[in-house]
């Protein structure tokens, strides 16, 4: 990359970061003024929307390091999900994205990506993008039967007033991009930034549904907050990854003409 074009990158980076500890610690600040909410627990979540910042800024830069944070990032959300009742998605984090973390460090450092060094990125080719298509349609139906069950069984036994839809939805819309996204993110694809657009969008949706119910908790806005900050990361991510795709199929060319 150019010099203005890492300039950029840093700034970016920064206005992320910056931006997200601000607004939490200015959530937290109004929120610990109720006595009712429980500061322990607010905190830690607080804490763990930074963790996931700093996770999604290092993957937008293709930095391994990005795998540390991604370990504490789904611990810790992995709890606010079960406290919030998204199922779908806590059984997700701790079956999934944990492992996946593993998974992701040792394929990227099967690509080149070290302490200082970039991972070498690639792109998916249209049959692939089909297997991701089919996938993802076939997933959503399945997690959606899965989720609605749930719900629809905690209804019956008088945990829930209602069986929310359009939440369901989300979350099971939610749940399959995330698995695809992480494979992709796993085997240095960088499609993956598109499937983590929709990721957040959706997020933010299913979240901001959350802010507006009955059930929402002290430390929702933290996580409509989070996704908006990881909304604009992935923009950039995709951006920084489309260059390093590139960069990686200009570098397997050369090799190829230099043996011929």
């Amino acid at each position: 990359m150019t010099k203005a074009q890492n300039r950029f990158n840093f700034w970016f980076n920064m206005f992320i970061l910056v931006g997200m500890v601000t607004a939490v610690i200015i959530v937290n600040v109004i929120k610990l003024q109720d006595p009712e909410v429980q500061m322990v627990k607010q905190i830690v979540i607080a804490l763990g929307a930074v963790m996931g910042v700093v996770n999604t800024v290092l993957s937008a830069n293709g930095s391994i390091w990005t795998f540390l944070f991604g370990v504490l990032d789904v611990c810790i959300c992995s709890y606010a999900n079960l406290d919030s009742g998204n199922m779908g998605q806590f059984l997700q984090h701790v079956l999934y994205f944990l492992p996946m973390q593993f998974v992701g460090y040792w394929q990227w450092r099967k690509r080149g990506a070290g302490a200082k060094e970039k991972v070498k990125a690639r792109s998916l080719t249209g049959k692939q993008w089909g297997y991701v298509i089919t996938a993802f349609v076939l997933g959503t139906a399945l997690a959606y039967g899965i989720l609605y069950w749930i719900d629809l069984s905690q209804f019956k036994a008088g945990y829930i007033d209602e069986i929310d839809k359009a939440k369901i939805l989300l979350d099971a819309t939610v749940v399959v991009l995330n698995i695809l996204g992480q494979v992709l993110m796993s085997f240095a694809y960088a499609d993956q930034w598109y499937l983590w657009n929709l990721v957040n969008i959706f997020s933010i949706m299913l979240w901001t549904n959350r802010l507006l119910s009955a059930q929402a908790n002290s430390y929702t806005i933290v996580m409509v907050i989070k996704y908006s900050f990881y909304l604009l990361n992935s923009i950039n991510g995709l951006r920084i990854w489309l260059k390093l795709a590139k960069a990686g199929e200009d570098e397997i060319d050369t090799e190829k003409h230099g043996c011929c």
